[in-house]
């Protein structure tokens, strides 16, 4: 897998609906030198509509990794999935300030999508990872923490409690 694999050559499509899709793996990941997470299978796709003057890509992602899990520290599968749309059109100078809106100038007759890909992909990932194994390690960890605040009052309190029960 090369980052041109990713080059779409507008130019010569017809008017209309395009489709593409993408099958994913690690070697994906290698290309932008994003090693957090191993184990990628998934599938990117994409519409594209082709009009004379803008291009309207809508993006969906659905996939897995192989992470660990932020409570147990298991290694698990994690379901992932993502969508966005963006325009894509035509001006002076090359701009991807806004990131509903790529601007290309006149005269390219491709884009690379691979950074869109990659966004996609990495965007789909939680930020807390939660295994199948998580909840029942999270309880614990939550009735120990209720525990220990129970038995650590501060005694000045309890006697201000006490004043206060009179």
């Amino acid at each position: 897998m090369k980052k041109r694999d990713f080059d779409i050559a507008f130019r010569g499509l017809a008017l209309g609906p395009h489709e593409f899709q993408y099958d994913l793996d690690d070697t994906f990941f290698t290309l932008f030198e994003y090693s957090d997470y191993q184990g990628l299978i998934g599938k990117a796709e994409l519409m594209m509509l082709k009009s004379e003057t803008v291009l309207d890509l809508e993006w969906r992602f659905t996939g897995n990794i192989e992470a660990p899990c932020d409570v147990t520290n298991e290694v698990y599968t994690q379901a992932l999935t993502n969508s966005f749309a963006m325009q894509i059109k035509f001006g002076d100078e090359y701009n991807d300030e806004n990131e509903e809106l790529l601007i290309l100038p006149h005269g390219d007759y491709k884009f690379n999508v691979g950074q869109m890909i990659y966004e996609l992909v990495v965007l789909s990932i939680p930020s807390k990872l939660l295994g199948p194994n998580a909840g029942s390690g999270l309880e614990d960890f939550i009735e120990e923490e209720e525990d220990e605040k129970e038995e650590k009052t501060d005694p000045r309190w309890d006697q201000l409690k006490n004043l206060l029960n009179k």
